[in-house]
Protein backbone atom coordinates (compact mmCIF):
# COMPACT_ATOMS: atom_id res chain seq x y z
CA UNK A 1 0.00 0.00 0.00
CA UNK A 2 1.35 3.53 -0.92
CA UNK A 3 1.31 7.01 1.59
CA UNK A 4 -1.13 8.18 -0.78
CA UNK A 5 -3.28 4.99 0.03
CA UNK A 6 -2.63 5.15 3.63
CA UNK A 7 -3.56 9.05 3.90
CA UNK A 8 -6.99 8.46 2.22
CA UNK A 9 -7.74 5.48 4.54
CA UNK A 10 -6.95 6.83 7.60
CA UNK A 11 -9.36 8.59 10.17
CA UNK A 12 -9.96 12.41 10.46
CA UNK A 13 -7.06 13.63 12.76
CA UNK A 14 -7.82 14.41 16.27
CA UNK A 15 -9.36 17.67 17.03
CA UNK A 16 -6.24 18.52 18.75
CA UNK A 17 -3.97 18.22 16.09
CA UNK A 18 -5.51 21.38 14.09
CA UNK A 19 -4.72 23.74 17.82
CA UNK A 20 -2.53 26.63 16.80
CA UNK A 21 0.43 27.05 19.40
CA UNK A 22 0.43 30.64 18.75
CA UNK A 23 -3.62 30.89 19.70
CA UNK A 24 -4.00 28.43 22.25
CA UNK A 25 -1.67 29.63 24.48
CA UNK A 26 -3.73 30.84 28.00
CA UNK A 27 -2.70 34.38 28.13
CA UNK A 28 -2.37 34.81 24.23
CA UNK A 29 -5.92 33.56 23.87
CA UNK A 30 -7.34 35.69 26.36
CA UNK A 31 -5.66 38.43 24.73
CA UNK A 32 -7.38 37.52 21.36
CA UNK A 33 -10.95 37.14 23.15
CA UNK A 34 -10.85 39.92 25.15
CA UNK A 35 -9.87 42.29 22.07
CA UNK A 36 -12.30 40.69 19.87
CA UNK A 37 -15.04 41.53 22.33
CA UNK A 38 -14.24 45.30 22.70
CA UNK A 39 -12.76 45.60 19.06
CA UNK A 40 -10.06 48.05 19.93
CA UNK A 41 -8.39 47.67 23.83
CA UNK A 42 -6.02 49.41 26.08
CA UNK A 43 -3.00 47.87 27.03
CA UNK A 44 -3.48 48.51 30.92
CA UNK A 45 -7.29 47.10 30.76
CA UNK A 46 -5.83 43.38 29.44
CA UNK A 47 -2.95 43.74 32.23
CA UNK A 48 -5.71 43.87 35.29
CA UNK A 49 -8.18 41.71 33.21
CA UNK A 50 -5.45 38.63 32.67
CA UNK A 51 -3.59 39.49 35.59
CA UNK A 52 0.09 40.09 34.01
CA UNK A 53 2.68 41.98 35.07
CA UNK A 54 3.44 44.51 32.32
CA UNK A 55 6.64 42.66 30.74
CA UNK A 56 4.59 39.53 30.79
CA UNK A 57 1.58 41.07 28.54
CA UNK A 58 4.14 42.65 26.33
CA UNK A 59 5.68 39.60 25.77
CA UNK A 60 2.67 37.92 24.31
CA UNK A 61 1.36 41.07 23.05
CA UNK A 62 4.99 40.82 20.74
CA UNK A 63 3.95 37.41 19.61
CA UNK A 64 0.24 38.14 18.15
CA UNK A 65 1.75 40.68 16.28
CA UNK A 66 4.61 39.15 14.94
CA UNK A 67 2.20 36.77 13.82
CA UNK A 68 -0.11 39.34 12.19
CA UNK A 69 -2.79 38.79 14.82
CA UNK A 70 -3.33 41.88 16.31
CA UNK A 71 -1.97 45.45 15.69
CA UNK A 72 -0.07 47.97 18.20
CA UNK A 73 -0.88 51.36 18.33
CA UNK A 74 0.90 53.57 20.43
CA UNK A 75 -0.03 57.77 21.06
CA UNK A 76 -1.25 59.79 23.73
CA UNK A 77 -5.21 60.13 26.34
CA UNK A 78 -4.02 63.57 27.55
CA UNK A 79 -0.67 63.61 28.43
CA UNK A 80 -0.18 60.23 29.38
CA UNK A 81 0.87 57.40 26.90
CA UNK A 82 -1.55 54.41 26.02
CA UNK A 83 -0.94 51.76 23.58
CA UNK A 84 -3.99 50.29 22.38
CA UNK A 85 -4.16 46.52 20.69
CA UNK A 86 -6.83 45.89 17.67
CA UNK A 87 -7.24 42.19 16.19
CA UNK A 88 -6.48 41.92 12.59
CA UNK A 89 -8.61 39.89 9.62
CA UNK A 90 -6.34 37.71 10.27
CA UNK A 91 -6.40 37.71 13.90
CA UNK A 92 -10.14 37.43 13.62
CA UNK A 93 -9.81 33.91 11.50
CA UNK A 94 -7.45 32.60 13.57
CA UNK A 95 -9.45 32.72 16.88
CA UNK A 96 -12.49 31.63 14.72
CA UNK A 97 -10.87 28.63 13.59
CA UNK A 98 -9.38 28.09 17.33
CA UNK A 99 -13.03 27.94 18.96
CA UNK A 100 -14.35 25.82 16.25
CA UNK A 101 -11.63 22.96 16.79
CA UNK A 102 -12.21 23.89 20.63
CA UNK A 103 -15.66 22.85 20.21
CA UNK A 104 -14.73 19.77 18.01
CA UNK A 105 -13.05 18.70 21.07
CA UNK A 106 -15.60 19.34 23.79
CA UNK A 107 -17.89 17.51 21.02
CA UNK A 108 -15.57 14.19 21.04
CA UNK A 109 -15.40 14.09 24.76
CA UNK A 110 -19.06 15.01 25.77
CA UNK A 111 -20.41 11.90 23.22
CA UNK A 112 -17.51 9.49 24.22
CA UNK A 113 -18.65 7.21 27.23
CA UNK A 114 -16.74 7.93 30.09
CA UNK A 115 -15.05 4.17 31.18
CA UNK A 116 -16.90 2.73 34.10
Amino acid sequence: MTAEADALDAPDPHPVTGLDDVVHQRVRLGILTITHEARRVEFGYLRTRLELTAGNLSQHVAVLETAGLVEVEKGYEGRRGRTWITLTAAGSTALAEEIGRLKLLIARVETTDAPG
